[in-house]
């Protein structure tokens, strides 16, 4: 990372004691409590902190979308010395797309399903008045500009007539950058843009949009729950909690000596690419809702250094102890010049699986938890055939935590759905927890029921894989009568109350329903859905990758004792070479359909053979 920009005198984007409050039952209640940032020209951003921080609501009353039943109740918010809050709706409007853009976390929410890749990316460029006169020529030029686009964002021409239903995730995601960013405007706001993304395409999309900030002297504002690319992306960093900045500097020094305990516990929950730790320190409890937040710090409640006056003082931001001040290293905690650098949770590396297994003759086939052999699969389309996997040969050993990783489009999510029974193979093997799944067909539903017993998926998103409609009692009790037969509700409930408690949730969680859940409770009732089924075979398809690091080590770690305590095997599908090293007994690396390196996860890492292996390690985001 370039040395940090100064905070500059006059910047693009300042707000000023931004106070947002929802007021859909009639009591305003407080989102955001005085929250104040600059951006300069030519600047790059960080505002990190978990969910329901205010991240986004920040930002979104920058570009006037704020959601309803939400409002600005003080400060401001000026481009350019221009109070955007005070300009009429239409004005506002207006100034969205060319002076300031949004990119969103979903690729989906952007992208129009109806419309190709290439209209969408030239309904946001500026009108040009050099170009060619004559219709024809005109469209000859917008395509032409079009297709520079995608180039600019690592994608081929052909995309531009491609639908986003017919391209992977992380190309989704580089299709929006590309029309996010096809007005040149002034400053952009990246609303968790790589959190879709493999550790290639994340450095790939985070370099490019670096390159074209120093191009355009345009300002970035990266929003995050991904401190690594946070850290290593941007020049300065505000960490946001419960609608307060509790610390704000370069990102270095943040990075290097954190001034606040919160900052600290996040640096501590992330998981390393270089060593792996007993476990990962987890932060208790969740970020308080509105309207529970007492007058002092709001990180008391879950800060291991609290005394009496954290509760009660106002929240000022002061120097940080020792560190320099150009540009300004500020922290709102009242105890942090008292607590040094005894700030930090303490990690402690373990020795990591040295693949013993490896030595040991490999499993039958019916006695593996998955066994797969010359596993091929075509999808063919009036565009042409895709090979989305080619002669795949992979075992996953009972009670062994195989990572299958790759960038996105190698074959992995379809792999996991053939195990899964949810798509067919076109020929190979494949027999999970000793069934074995027939080529060139779907299973039947007598097979599928036995197979559920054998085999579960939790999803990437939290918030679509569970029924809004359902409490999480009647999702659990489907789950329960749909692979072990009608039980009695008295049974039923007490095996509720035993998933939850396998998944650390208390029993009283049966009565709620996904929307008063956070992402990590979600996903937890997720693995207790899985886990109702008994199966051998746990298959979770970046089941973390879309939560916030904190919530993320409590996943990784509950995982780990699930598998030690009722002994299924785990495939992990993850673009997170982080979360292999943390997780992973054994590595499975894939690239366009091929299994191209595999063996025990620490030799995969430390020395990789494949030379895709080693350009996903080199991509991987470092501070």
């Amino acid at each position: 990372m370039a040395a940090p920009v100064p905070v500059p005198a006059t910047p693009l984007l300042a707000v000023e004691g931004l106070r947002l409050a929802a007021t859909a039952s009639g009591i305003p209640v407080p989102l955001l409590e005085g929250v104040s940032l600059t951006v300069g020209r030519g600047e790059s951003v960080a505002i990190v902190g978990e969910s329901g921080s205010g991240k986004s609501l920040t930002m979104r009353a920058a570009t006037g979308l704020l959601p309803d039943g939400v409002e600005v109740t003080g400060g401001t918010v000026r481009l350019d010395g221009t109070d955007l809050l005070a300009l009429p709706p239409r004005e506002r409007a207006a100034l969205r797309g060319h002076r300031v853009s949004l990119l969103l976390q979903d690729p989906f929410t952007m992208l129009h399903p109806q419309l190709t890749c290439g209209q969408q990316i030239a309904d946001g460029l500026r009108p040009d008045s050099s170009t060619p006169h004559g219709r024809r020529a005109r469209r000859g030029a917008v395509r032409a500009e079009v297709v520079r686009r995608l180039a600019e964002v690592g994608l081929e021409a052909a995309v531009a007539d491609r639908h986003p239903h017919e391209l992977s995730g992380g190309m989704r995601q580089r299709v929006a950058a590309a029309a996010a960013l096809a007005g040149d405007p002034d400053l952009l706001i990246a609303d968790e843009p790589t959190t879709a993304l493999d550790a290639a395409n994340q450095r790939a999309v985070l370099d490019l949009l670096g390159a074209l900030r120093a191009r355009r002297s345009m300002g970035l504002v990266l929003v995050t729950h991904d401190l690594r690319a946070a850290f290593s992306a941007c020049d300065r960093v505000y960490v946001l909690y419960a609608g307060q900045i509790l610390e704000q500097g370069p990102a270095d020094r943040l990075h290097s000596d954190p001034g606040h305990p919160y900052t600290a516990a996040l640096l501590a929950a992330e998981p390393s690419l270089t060593e792996r730790y007993a476990e990962l320190p987890a932060l208790p409890g969740s970020v308080p809702p509105p309207g529970s937040r007492g007058p002092g710090c709001p990180f008391a409640d879950r800060c291991p250094h609290t005394a009496e006056a954290c509760r009660t003082a106002p929240l000022l931001a002061v120097p940080v102890p020792g560190a320099p001040q150009d540009p300004p290293h500020l922290t709102a905690c009242l105890r942090a010049a008292e607590l040094g650098p005894g700030l930090a949770p303490v990690r402690r590396a373990v020795v990591e699986p040295g693949g013993e297994e490896e030595a040991n003759p490999e499993p039958a086939p019916e006695q593996a938890a998955l066994h797969v052999r010359g596993l091929h699969r075509v999808f063919r389309s009036p565009a042409g055939d895709h090979t989305a996997l080619h002669e795949v040969d992979l075992t996953v050993r009972r009670g062994q935590i195989v990572a299958l990783a790759g960038e996105s489009g190698s074959g992995k999510t379809t792999l996991a759905r053939i195990a899964a029974g949810l798509e067919s193979a076109d020929r190979g093997t494949c027999v999970v927890g000793g069934v074995p799944l027939t080529a060139g067909r779907r299973p039947t539903t007598a097979e599928r029921r036995r197979l559920a017993s054998r085999v579960q998926i939790v999803f990437q998103d939290p918030y679509s894989s569970l029924n809004p409609l359902r409490d999480v009692g009647a999702t659990l009790r489907e789950a329960l009568t749909a692979t072990r037969g009608r039980l009695s509700r008295a049974e039923a409930d007490a095996e509720v109350a035993r998933l939850l408690d396998q998944v650390r949730l208390p029993a009283s969680y049966a009565r709620r329903r996904p929307a008063a859940l956070s992402g990590g409770e979600r996903q937890r009732v997720a693995v207790a859905r899985a886990l109702a089924a008994r199966p051998e075979l746990l298959i979770c398809d970046e089941a973390v990758a879309a939560l916030d690091v904190s919530v993320q080590a409590q996943l990784l770690s509950l995982l780990g004792q699930l598998r030690d305590s009722e002994g299924f095997a785990v495939l992990f599908i993850t673009h997170d070479l982080a979360v292999v090293r943390q997780l992973a007994d054994r590595a499975v690396v894939m690239h366009r359909g091929r299994v191209v390196e595999q063996g025990p996860a620490a030799r995969v890492l430390d020395r990789p053979e494949h030379p895709w292996t080693r350009r996903m390690l080199d991509g991987h985001l470092t501070p």
